[in-house]
């Protein structure tokens, strides 16, 4: 089975709503995720990719995200309470591989002040959904491998610990990076979904002042 392309409208949780990425979002997703702490871990290349301005985040965003391809990046706003609408951060479906059923869910990163939260598990529910309600079977997400926050968040959510690939990716900086790889199965997914829900039901409510 070849699995489907992946719909392009939003995902539609109780905490969150994520919309295919637009250029007029990176205001925005600037203010939320434009932190040297975010970048400290290992997103966007690592702490050498961070930009502290809004035009060098504009064009590390214009290479980093899918814009035009059969993945989708999506930009994360909450949909409750007072601060409603606000962006909170961004995540992606990509390195979609239709005959072998393989979709990568990564490219994630979320304002300080949403850490924690619901936001995370909730954001993985719906895009682990839509890429297996999609005809994708394994799901890869994967860390630096120095990026103990992230490889506890991504084991937290129950996908399986798969090894480290070595020298893997290049760093902002010029260094190789290893990258610890999780997956979920298809197969794997009612007792991943029930375990998020679970998570969702218990996580500390999402500040008002986030973002």
């Amino acid at each position: 089975m070849v699995a489907r392309p992946l719909p392009r409208g939003p995902l539609l949780g109780r905490i969150v709503r994520l919309d295919p990425m637009q250029p007029d979002d990176l205001p925005e997703l600037f203010r939320a995720i434009g932190r040297p702490e975010v970048f400290a871990g290992g997103y966007g290349g690592g702490p050498a990719g961070f930009r502290d301005t809004l035009e060098g985040f504009t064009e590390f965003a214009e290479q980093y995200y899918i814009w035009d391809g059969p993945g989708i990046s999506y930009t994360v706003r909450l949909v409750a309470g007072p601060a409603a609408g606000t962006v909170v951060g961004t995540s992606t479906l990509g390195d979609l591989d239709p005959p072998s059923e393989h979709a990568h869910l990564g490219w994630t990163a979320y304002a300080p002040e949403v850490w924690g939260t619901a936001v995370n598990p909730e954001c993985k529910l719906l895009l682990l959904d839509s890429a297996f309600a999609a005809g994708f079977g394994r799901v890869k997400l994967q860390a630096d491998e120095r990026n103990a926050r992230s490889r506890a968040a991504i084991a937290a959510i129950g996908a399986t610990f798969e090894g480290i690939t070595r020298r893997d990716k290049l760093r902002a900086d010029g260094t190789w990076r290893d990258s610890a790889v999780f997956s979920v199965l298809i197969e794997e997914w009612p007792s991943v979904r029930a375990r998020l829900e679970q998570r969702i039901a218990a996580a500390e409510p999402v500040p008002l002042g986030a973002g």
